[in-house]
């Protein structure tokens, strides 16, 4: 994939080459360290045990292999002049793209089924809404989302350019066009439509059913919450995905040249797009009590644990303990520590145990496809 320059610009004068690998850096950065306190979070009792934590762990995942995978290959466009990662790398990230896209909105469409059933219909969904029948779901999302990625395993080709190696669309326009459009409609339009169906349904059935002045039971407060966070990463993933396809659109329909405005919109687009894969752990943290609650569990173990490396480093060189000593002194603390487990390492099995009762909140996606102008 190329930087595709507007006409008329410096080519010793590229604030992008700056500006923007540090945003991803930062993008990167975040999306890291969110997504893996997420999924440390949910596996910290060692199972989940209910259909929305497994929906929360799979956009966990979608997000941080788009993270890892996409994010650092795609920095490296503003900063070399060519693609310098072979034909199978330029294959593998765009493929990653859409397949984390995909997956993602395909997972908030399922969690918001999943919401809607265990808000309308809370006795009569809990033989579907099991974790074996989520498993099932989240399988089928991802064999879906390689299906509808795995065109774009050809459609971005190396290619020589003014004797420059670049990562570009080598499909013909006319099935450039068809397959934006499909790609459009699949993993935007149809996942969209069923996200404000079905909580729209959702938000009218809790204003309707229950009197907001009456007290309401646990269960129903806790599903109220995570429906609330659940619906605003939805609304996230919307939003943020939206300039990417408005500019696809305007590119096939409108009268797109390449001149710095629309250089900077699709700049914009990518940021936008990409940035996605890192909110998702910030609404957590601002929107779920027991998901802050799990961060600095998880944080205070950490410190822990390096306050007592640095404790133990001090008096082993302090009593003048020989360097297999030593070793010997942290094999007995590591087998007493599995022995007696840390209860700052640990999150409650209650608190995140009860499927009705569930205090979570939940990709996409992150995730963002690049687009190009030859």
């Amino acid at each position: 994939m190329n930087r595709s320059a507007p006409p008329g610009s410096s080519e010793g004068c590229h604030p992008e080459s700056v500006l923007i690998p540090l945003v991803y850096s930062a993008i990167f950065l975040v999306g890291t360290v969110g997504n893996s306190l997420v999924l440390a979070v949910l596996l910290r009792n060692g199972k989940i045990n209910n259909t929305t934590n497994l929906f929360i762990l799979n956009l966990g995942v979608a997000d941080l292999c788009f993270i890892l995978f996409c994010v650092p290959f795609q920095a490296t466009i503003y900063v070399l002049d060519s693609w310098v990662f072979g034909p199978f790398v330029c294959k593998a990230v765009h493929f990653f793209i859409y397949l984390t896209m995909y997956a993602s909105s395909f997972t908030l469409a399922t969690v918001s089924l999943d919401r809607y059933l265990a808000i309308r219909y809370p006795l009569r969904s809990r033989e579907l809404r099991t974790p074996r029948n989520a498993l099932t779901a989240i399988g089928l999302i991802w064999g879906l989302s390689i299906i509808f990625s795995g065109p774009y395993l050809s459609y971005y080709q190396e290619l020589q350019m003014a004797n420059v190696t670049v990562c570009l669309p080598g499909w013909q326009d006319s099935q450039r066009k068809a397959m934006d459009l499909c790609t459009f409609v699949f993993s935007y339009i149809i996942p969209v439509l069923i996200l404000s169906l079905t909580y729209a349904r959702t938000i009218r059935y809790l204003w309707k059913a229950v009197d907001p002045i009456e007290d309401m039971s646990e269960s129903k407060k806790a599903k109220r919450k995570v429906t609330r966070m659940i619906i605003i990463v939805a609304i996230l993933f919307c939003l943020c995905w939206l300039p990417h396809h408005l500019v696809i659109l305007y590119f096939w329909f409108g009268n797109f040249s390449l001149n710095h405005f629309t250089y900077a919109l699709r700049i914009l687009s990518h940021v936008i797009s990409y940035a996605n894969s890192c909110v998702n752990p910030i609404v957590y943290a601002l929107v779920s009590k027991h998901f802050r609650k799990g961060f600095k569990k998880i944080f205070n173990c950490l410190l822990h644990k390096k306050v007592a490396n640095k404790v133990h480093a001090v008096q082993a060189t302090n009593t003048g303990v020989s360097t297999l000593e030593v070793g010997s002194t942290e094999v007995t603390q590591v087998s007493e520590a599995h022995a007696r487990p840390s209860s700052c390492c640990q999150i409650s099995a209650q608190q995140w145990g009860e499927p009705e009762q569930l205090r979570l909140g939940q990709k996409a996606p992150n995730s963002f496809i690049t687009f190009n102008v030859t």
